[in-house]
């Protein structure tokens, strides 16, 4: 049998350090090309990896119809219509966090993938890295978790600066709580359960605060930034429980390596029909939890502007 075809929708930075030589060094597919909204990116991202490049409408065509699963590296709102249009092609879909920055967008790529049966995996990188993937199936195991947090203050917009990902519009307008987010979640869920009620409140530095009540009874808190100072950056999560305490290890792994595995997840859902825990729906879920966390942060923020008035 020929290998699984996978293709590359996007060209940018995260597409060109990531996902590109993740798919092109895996040995269980074909690399089947670049799609990206800029020819010249597309092309010299292809050239790279000696695939095939295709822009414009009439390539994303002509790439969904030398695939068998896409790959995204595109903003969310932008990745969400074009998964749902290559699901309803019968494509598997290999999608980024967050699927998109809406309820609606996010729920029309699970319902199109639910239509045609098409298997899917979200990449929350902490779910895949070598580092932390195991360390979060291990304390899940353990359970007896009542309380947990987690931060991501990301120094990306802070003072001094130099990343390719600050150039991303969608990020400077989302913040971290939809950039950055979405990791925390990803770590806190299968620990904690599902969210049953979100309280958000944002302050300055883009910086969000959320306290999380979950399914089991535990609770949890989360800060999440782009826009820290570079000295009090940083990332964790600690659980505290009948087992003590547990930190989530500081080293992550190669972003590369955490790509590739969540390939092999995907490649694993194809092949036995089960839903990886991280599929398109847990995407959904992820969205609905982000959107009413922006929206009591705006109202909050609303009403505080009204107060001083």
């Amino acid at each position: 049998m020929s290998k699984p075809r996978i293709g590359l929708l996007g060209a940018g930075p995260w597409a060109e350090r990531t996902h590109a030589p993740a798919l092109a060094g895996h040995p269980g597919i074909e690399f089947s090309g670049v799609w990206g909204r800029r020819p010249e990116a597309a092309a010299a991202l292809a050239a790279a990896y000696d695939t095939t490049a295709h822009s414009g409408e009439a390539g994303i065509d002509a790439l969904f119809a030398e695939s068998d699963a896409i790959a995204f590296a595109l903003p969310p709102d932008i990745q969400a219509p074009l998964a749902a249009r290559a699901a309803a092609a019968g494509l598997h879909l290999l999608m980024d966090k967050p699927v998109a920055t809406t309820v609606a967008g996010a729920r029309e790529v699970a319902d199109a993938a639910a239509a045609t049966g098409v298997q899917s995996v979200v990449f929350c990188t902490l779910r895949f890295a070598p580092g932390t993937a195991g360390w979060i199936d291990e304390q899940a195991a353990k359970g007896g978790w009542f309380t947990a947090h987690a931060y991501w203050l990301n120094a990306l917009y802070g003072t001094g600066a130099d990343s390719p990902y600050a150039a991303s519009p969608w990020r400077r307008e989302k913040g971290g709580l939809w950039d950055v987010g979405p990791h925390a979640l990803s770590a806190l869920i299968p620990l904690l359960g599902d969210v049953t009620d979100v309280t958000a409140v944002r302050s300055e530095r883009d910086l969000t605060h959320l306290v999380l009540r979950h399914v089991s009874g535990a609770a949890s808190t989360v800060a999440v930034t782009l826009s820290a100072p570079e000295a009090g950056s940083g990332s964790g999560v600690e659980v505290r429980g009948e087992h003590g305490t547990a930190v989530l290890p500081t080293e992550w792994g190669d972003p590369v390596d955490s790509f590739r595995a969540a390939t092999d997840a995907l490649l694993e859902s194809v092949r036995t029909g089960q839903p990886h825990a991280c599929d398109v729906r847990f995407g959904l879920r992820l969205t609905e939890i982000l959107a009413e966390a922006e929206a009591q942060a705006t109202e909050a923020q609303t009403q505080e502007t009204r107060a001083k008035d």
